[in-house]
């Protein structure tokens, strides 16, 4: 009696569950991702210490002085001293950066003199010097150094886990080819079967990383007591991991297809070069265009793009409650003609050894 073959569905979780089961044995691999999350870890309680920190400016007053820094408690550390000689020796002992004493000076329009040792603190000075009233058209937005991080790091984990998995794809089926061992698998199961499970595989390795440094940075953050951080971040770190795995999919059904048209590893940057362009590309961009509402408007909107720029986007709360629908839409049918053309290739170059296939060749019927 011989065994029925195993349908498609189990022979895609069959090549799932190997592809998932050699890297969990890899120690490379696990090795680089506990590196990752650490990397991560340090970076969300480094930020947290850093926003923590107290950079108030050390001052001493006297009681004649004191008003003249009650506008700026934030700012200051105020120290009160009972005259201005007990100021000066604060100052003298290093206990504060400079005091706020009585001027003697006539026609002084400041009424105090700053006292410092060597310098006097240039912010200090900044605070307490007479500026114009300012009227500012635009009262929101996010401060620039927290709208780079925070588009940095969308953009480098998309980068990171994209490259990452999509070239552990790409020398996977090259090693199958050159080693023969693609022609018993696909004796015994669909070549699309392979394809989806390869494809499969890798999206739930790299979906478990992101969820992964997503936990990292709750608890991160909750421990670091920046919650107003955390609460922006929510929604954003939602929809990137939706954007991910469908971009990721896209992403991986070419890697694959590339990698299937050459049948040696040192073949394989001829076919996915143009594919590691279009990883680095969203975050080359979203470095240098962070703040440029045109650039990352058509980055939301790209799909090769979107997973980084519409997250960013939606952080910044610049874009509307249905640009996200829209992208996702675009996305998901950019990712459905991407598994058809790269089916096609995968399953027209797969057999085929010696040199390159040819594009127009691995596309025809």
């Amino acid at each position: 009696m011989t065994a029925s073959a195993p349908s498609f569905a189990q022979s895609v979780w069959l090549v799932t569950e190997r592809e998932i089961g050699s890297k969990l044995r890899s120690k490379a691999f696990l090795i680089s991702t506990g590196i990752l999350f650490v990397i991560a870890l340090a970076s969300v309680v480094w930020g947290g210490i850093s926003a923590g920190a107290d950079n108030r400016i050390p001052v001493a007053v006297t009681p004649q002085t004191s008003s003249a820094v009650a506008p700026y408690a934030d700012a200051l550390e105020v120290t009160e001293a009972t005259d201005a000689d007990t100021a000066r020796d604060l100052v003298r002992a290093g206990d504060v950066d400079a005091a706020l004493v009585p001027s003697d000076a006539a026609g002084d329009t400041f009424g105090f003199t700053v006292v410092a040792d060597e310098a006097p603190p240039s912010g200090l000075l900044q605070l307490l010097s007479i500026t114009p009233t300012v009227e500012l058209l635009d009262t929101g937005g996010v401060d620039w150094a927290l709208r780079y991080f925070v588009a940095l790091g969308f953009g480098l984990i998309f980068f990171m886990a994209a490259l990452t998995f999509g070239s552990t794809i790409a020398q996977s089926v090259v090693e199958e080819k050159q080693t023969r061992v693609v022609e018993l698998l696909i004796s015994a199961i669909p070549t699309r079967a392979l394809l989806a499970g390869k494809v499969l595989g890798n999206t739930v390795l790299a979906m478990g990383q992101i969820i992964g440094l997503a936990a990292i940075a709750i608890v991160g953050l909750t421990v670091t007591d920046q919650g107003a951080l955390l609460t922006g971040l929510g929604a954003p770190l939602v929809w990137f991991a939706v954007f991910f795995l469908f971009g990721f999919i896209l992403l991986a059904s070419l890697f694959a297809a590339a990698a299937a048209m050459v049948s040696r590893q040192e073949d394989i940057g001829s076919t996915t070069t143009p594919l590691t362009f279009l990883v680095m590309a969203p975050y080359f961009l979203v470095i240098f265009f962070n703040d440029n509402p045109v650039v990352m408007t058509v980055m939301s909107y790209v799909p090769f793009s979107a997973p980084v720029g519409m997250p960013v986007r939606i952080f910044l709360g610049e874009a509307q409650w249905w640009e996200p629908l829209v992208s996702l839409a675009i996305l998901l049918a950019t990712c459905a003609a991407a598994i058809a053309v790269g089916a096609k290739i995968y399953e027209n170059s797969l057999l085929r050894m010696g040199a390159r296939v040819k594009l127009a060749e691995a596309l025809k019927a």
